[in-house]
């Protein structure tokens, strides 16, 4: 072949995989700052690196609350940040769809201070649970993305703190941090109630479940105690919401001994990644995150090993495609990037970057 048409051949080439790469959906990354009252907004790179795009601000919000939990409704169009100062408001910011950049567009009320909100499979509704007000709550969630008047505020036991719904959207579980259990509710999604049913689960005494998530083939359950620092795994019945435990293991790092040195469990987050093979969990007073592997066939968890993170990790998340996972320290006002290894499932630092104050929450969304 002449050179002429080996150099268009190759030139040929190398413009369609720049073209593919011009033309793949861009990933971004948003991190709640609970004492700046905003979003830090970063893009991620085919390699990991970040790059902060935007810092959007809460309109109409002049208090700092303790934490600044996200939601970003199924169809990618909206993220919902709650504020945990008075008078309490859920945030509602539009994603642009070409630059994934924030544009505010409302505030609606939220029934009292709450530690996490999750919209439902649908995005029609906003669930939210309150730590130190014992109640969970339902909101309708109208198409123009504003959240509105409270629909169903429900008593719990003490401090509810994650209150999600199950993979085919007909439950809703909570977890009651400081009475030890999972409640259970009934989700009839064309009306949008809640209906509460006997508890899921009842944990060990002063453990303190706190968050939790589904395996994605939604047979499993992984949920993370913040007072004794267990991981638990269940097994989920769908046509029931019944869990059934299957093995309980701890998100502390091998060594720690909390009566030696006088320090308590304090653990936080827990994710998974898109294709179910690998765990996460964070815990804050060894500021570490642990990784697990998971058996697709039994659910059980293989503890991969624990690495430094950043100060006061409460939040982090693992981005769409599983390859990269994020952590904010709330102590630290910054993320730290890793490379998840793709056989083993360890974690491997890439860098660090500023956030804004007490970063606490972290959402992962692949622009369609």
């Amino acid at each position: 072949m002449p050179r002429a048409a080996i150099a268009t051949t190759l030139f040929t080439a190398l413009a369609l995989v720049l073209g593919a790469r011009a033309g793949m959906a861009e990933t971004f990354a948003y991190v709640g700052n609970a004492d700046s009252n905003d979003i830090s907004v970063f893009k991620l790179a085919d390699n990991g690196e970040m790059t902060l795009v935007e810092t959007a601000a809460f309109t109409g919000i002049e208090k700092p609350g303790a934490s600044t939990p996200l939601a970003i409704t199924p169809d990618h169009r909206v993220l919902i940040a709650g504020v945990r100062s008075q008078p309490f408001q859920a945030v509602s910011f539009a994603i642009d769809p070409k630059t994934g950049l924030l544009n505010h567009i409302g505030n609606g009320p939220l029934a009292d201070s709450m530690a996490n909100i999750a919209t439902d499979r649908g995005g029609k509704v906003l669930f939210s649970a309150s730590y130190g007000g014992n109640k969970v709550a339902l909101n309708p969630l109208p198409a123009n993305g504003v959240v509105a008047e409270p629909k169903q505020v429900i008593p719990t036991g003490l401090n509810a703190h994650a209150f999600l719904p199950s993979p085919d959207n007909r439950f809703v579980f909570a977890t009651n941090l400081g009475s030890d259990q999972v409640l259970r509710f009934a989700f009839d999604a064309s009306a949008g109630s809640l209906t509460p049913s006997e508890p899921a689960v009842k944990t060990p005494e002063k453990s303190g479940p706190r968050h939790f998530v589904f395996h994605p083939d939604g047979k499993f359950v992984y949920l993370i105690h913040e007072l004794n620092g267990d991981v638990a795994a269940y097994s989920y019945e769908a046509g029931s919401g019944a869990w059934s435990e299957i093995q309980r293991t701890t998100a502390l790092p091998e060594g720690f001994n909390g009566k030696d040195s006088g320090q308590k469990p304090w653990a936080a987050d827990i994710h998974i990644t898109p294709d179910g093979r690998f765990l996460y969990a964070s815990e804050r007073t060894t500021n570490t995150l642990t990784a697990y592997k998971v058996d697709a066939t039994s659910g059980k968890l293989t503890t991969v090993g624990s690495v430094p993170t950043e100060k006061q990790p409460r939040g982090f998340n693992i981005d769409p495609t599983g390859r990269y996972l994020a952590a904010v320290g709330e102590l630290s006002d910054a993320m730290t990037v890793y490379a998840i290894d793709q056989s083993s499932g360890a974690l491997g630092k890439l860098k660090s970057y500023a956030t804004g104050k007490k970063p606490n929450w972290v959402e992962f969304l692949t622009l369609q």
